[in-house]
């Protein structure tokens, strides 16, 4: 059961004070017309009961203070979480060396034991960090063909990491104890 035609017809004729209403409190008019639209449609599905234009407007207005508060609400979880993960993330280059350097020395080694061009793109992209996009145009590939050679790199370096580490990846890989005897790439089968 939805609104009633006139009451629609109401509200649409009002749209030019919603939207006064709307943008001194969200910042612009794109964002008003935003929020706009969302309470038009939560109106659309809630607002069965309504007949009577005049009170069909306060209801609005009721409704788009709501929306208003579901928003900022929802802008302020996403400030905390940015917090959060500000808070974590390293201060400097010397934080993401010291992390970097607690991560297996497993992975490093076993890259080596991958075909050449599995080998070469783990260690400039993931290794050294190099876009995706730059070691193709040096490799002289597609950007799509280098990103598929790095996902089946990354999939046989997994393989090589399970059969070499076991259950020490699937925890994390942090502060490996899985011996430093890497097997040599005469040892491992070509992935």
């Amino acid at each position: 059961m939805g609104l009633e035609p006139r009451v629609i017809e109401e509200l649409v004729a009002q749209r030019r004070r919603f939207l006064a209403f709307l943008a001194p409190r969200v910042g612009s008019p794109e964002e008003a017309e935003e929020v706009l639209q969302l309470a038009l449609v939560r109106g659309l599905e809630k607002g069965g009961g309504l007949r009577d234009e005049e009170s069909a407007v306060a209801w609005f207005y009721r409704l788009l203070r709501n929306v208003l508060v579901d928003r900022h609400r929802r802008a302020a979880r996403e400030e905390r979480a940015l917090e959060v993960e500000a808070a974590d993330a390293p201060r400097s280059t010397e934080d993401v060396g010291a992390w970097e350097s607690s991560v297996c020395a497993c992975v490093a080694g076993l890259a080596g034991t991958l075909k050449p061009e599995y080998a070469a793109i783990l260690q400039a992209v993931d290794l050294k960090g190099t876009p995706v996009a730059a070691f193709a145009r040096q490799e002289g590939l597609t950007a799509n063909n280098a990103a598929v050679r790095l996902h089946r790199a990354r999939q046989a370096l997994g393989k090589r990491l399970i059969a070499l580490c076991g259950t020490c990846c699937t925890h994390g890989c942090v502060d490996c104890a899985c011996g430093p005897d890497l097997p040599r790439v005469a040892d491992v089968a070509d992935e």
